[in-house]
């Protein structure tokens, strides 16, 4: 059976191979046999075998180079991938199927070309009207260079060149790679001011089938004009007089805009930058200020220049400093200051508006005159008048001077301890006050629920008549007014005088004080003790707030003090008994407690002056019978020997 099946398969496919052999071989190649490829790109080439189900392929270059790709064969397919393309791929390539004894070949013509970017277009500089320049086109990197063609269009018309193209090599490692370019002169005219101008660059292959590549770059046309006609206005005049202003504007043509420069010519006609701006205008003129005035329209292509003089005639005038109203505090030092305009060596004079005296010292040197008044006064609030003459010319300025006094803040005062229950006074004091009519005074306490009186109070300070301004508030103190602000706020309001502060302001945070309270003096174990005994006499308070505790024993000479709140007898004596006193004593007052300790005495038995005294009164009795007995005896005889006695008894 096995053998039956094996004839079967050899009988099949000698049938097989003759049916194949009797139909014909033939080859096709694509995508065309002529074709470009792209340098650095990829390209592929195919084969495609009709009358051979399994053909047998092969590649190879005429010139016999290495193929530069890869092939992959699938079926009757044979594919040649080369990727990148260089310039060693411009080659004629054969595909060669072979089916038994039958073979076949097709070639396919690959040519490659590099044209990878736009055209670039370059100025020989900018294009100003009347000033020829230069146009460039280049295309980098392009092969083969001899089958491109450049043109130049103006607005879509072609331009003439005024010279032939050309290549240059490119400096890379491709070194058959080149630039192409392409150069135009032309003169710009305003006309061709938004313009475009292309560059177009076609590759062609005339001997095979290749769509023309076309690439173009197009640039519009900023046509530049170098600054003209340059032209200064001037108002009100070039001649004008001092203190006066004036206003020059400078206009120029040129594209782009130029930019205005003002500069006056100095010594040597060097220029002095003045503004960058068209329009100069110079207030409050001098002397000095007259001069040449140079007006510059500048852009990047070049300059137009114009220039004016100016003529500033001196009038006689005067200057008078610190101003013409002069706010001066009493006390402080005051100068005043003339200064002429026109004139070098001026006759000065001063006075005030009402001939008073001037109160103060005038030195005058060239064209400045001052009066110096030292430690100004109410005396010295005037009109003064400064006059200078000049030939025939004469000038004049009045200067006032206001004075004021507002030296210090307001000063706040207690009559004594805020004690809580205890009403107290509070002063706020604004001294050296001027003018005291002025002063607008304001005294508070901060959250105040309760009524608050107020008292006006007016001191009058002999010099100067300078005045003090007070406050007072009388107010009964409670806990709640612990930390809170006392406020006294004084303002002198004169607007039209110039000073700081207008304004002055004093906040004192109150400080409630509290009596002590529940102060204690206790003895232990007990106020009253025997002789020997050990007591701890202690003193304590509250304590809030915070007191001083004093522990002392009342003496009748002097009372004894004790260095602590707590006093230890270790064995008392009966010295030790007496008042002793706690004092415990703060900023709100002192609460006094005291207490009497007793030390009672122990009676002592058989002690040697115990026994001392009963011996002695043991013998006095017996010697006083013998002083009586003797003495009765003695009265019978009429004399008394106490010798004899003394015999007789031994």
């Amino acid at each position: 059976m096995r053998g039956q099946k094996l004839r079967t398969v050899l009988a099949t496919n000698f049938l097989w191979m003759v049916f194949v052999a009797s139909e014909e071989l033939t080859i096709e190649v694509g995508p065309s046999f002529n074709i470009a490829a792209e340098i650095g790109g990829s390209t592929t080439l195919t084969c495609n075998v009709t009358g051979c189900e399994a053909p047998l392929f092969s590649w190879r270059a005429q010139i016999d180079t290495p193929l530069g790709g890869k092939v992959q064969n699938q079926g009757t397919k044979s594919v040649l991938t080369i990727d990148p393309v260089g310039l060693e791929n411009e080659n004629y390539y054969l595909c060669i199927a072979s089916c038994g004894n039958n073979k076949v070949e097709r070639g396919i013509q690959v040519k490659v070309y590099s044209f990878p970017r736009d055209p670039e277009i370059e100025m020989s500089g900018p294009l100003i009207v009347g000033i020829p320049v230069t146009v460039t086109c280049k295309i980098p990197k392009v092969y083969p260079s001899e089958q491109m063609e450049i043109a130049f269009l103006k607005n879509g018309s072609e331009q003439a060149p005024d010279m032939e193209s050309h290549d240059a090599m490119e400096e890379n490692k491709e070194s058959y790679l080149e630039t192409k370019s392409l150069k135009m002169t032309f003169t710009p005219t305003m006309e061709d001011m938004g313009k475009s101008l292309t560059c177009e660059a076609k590759l062609f292959f005339h001997d095979m089938e290749f769509e023309f590549k076309e690439k173009k770059t197009t640039q519009i046309l900023q046509v530049n004009t170098v600054p003209q006609n340059a032209t200064i206005l001037i108002t009100p005049s070039s001649s004008v007089q001092e203190k006066d202003s004036v206003t020059m504007t400078c206009f120029s043509e040129g594209l782009p805009l130029p930019q205005i420069f003002w500069s006056k010519k100095q010594d040597g006609e060097d220029l002095l930058l003045l503004s960058e701006n068209a329009m100069l205008t110079l207030v409050d003129m001098r002397k000095e200020d007259s001069g040449t005035y140079v007006c510059e329209a500048k852009n990047q292509f070049g300059t137009s220049r114009k220039e004016v003089e100016v003529i500033v005639e001196t009038p006689l005038t005067m200057e008078i400093s610190p101003g013409p109203k002069i706010d001066a505090q009493i006390g402080d030092s005051l100068v005043l200051t003339c200064t002429t305009m026109g004139c070098d060596a001026p006759l000065f004079s001063w006075k005030t508006l009402i001939d008073s005296p001037l109160l103060g010292q005038v030195y005058s040197e060239g064209n400045k005159s001052t009066l110096i008044m030292n430690s100004i006064g109410l005396e010295n609030e005037h009109f003064y008048v400064c006059t200078a003459s000049c030939g025939d010319k004469k000038v004049e300025k009045v200067v006032q001077v206001k004075l004021y006094s507002f030296p210090r803040n307001p000063e706040i005062e207690m009559s004594g301890p805020v004690i809580i229950g205890s009403p107290v006074t509070v002063t706020c004091k604004v001294p050296e006050v001027y003018p005291s009519e002025l002063l607008e005074m304001s005294f508070w306490k901060e959250d105040s629920q309760h009524h608050v009186e107020l008292h006006n109070i007016n001191e009058n300070v002999e010099e100067n008549n300078l005045e003090t301004k007070s406050l007072k508030i009388t107010f009964t103190p409670t806990m709640e007014d612990m930390g809170r602000s006392l406020i006294c706020e004084a303002k002198l309001p004169i607007d039209e005088m110039e000073f700081e502060p207008k304004e002055r302001r004093t906040i004192q945070i109150l400080q409630v004080n509290i009596p002590p309270k529940d102060t204690r003096l206790t003895a232990f174990p007990s106020d009253s003790v025997k002789e020997g005994d050990s007591v701890t006499i202690s003193c304590t308070s509250g304590n809030v707030p915070k007191s001083q505790i004093i522990l002392r024993k009342k003496t009748e000479m002097e009372d004894k003090k004790f260095e602590s709140d707590t006093y230890v007898i270790r064995a008392a004596q009966l010295e030790d008994a007496g008042v002793y006193e706690c004092e415990s004593k703060n900023e709100g007052g002192s609460e006094v407690k005291s207490l009497t300790l007793d030390v009672k005495e122990i009676p002592k038995y058989f002690s040697p002056q115990l026994l001392a005294l009963y011996c002695l009164s043991s013998l006095i009795i017996p010697a006083t019978g013998m002083v009586i007995y003797f003495a009765r005896k003695a009265n019978h005889k009429g004399s008394y020997s106490l010798v004899d006695a003394l015999k007789s008894k031994v």
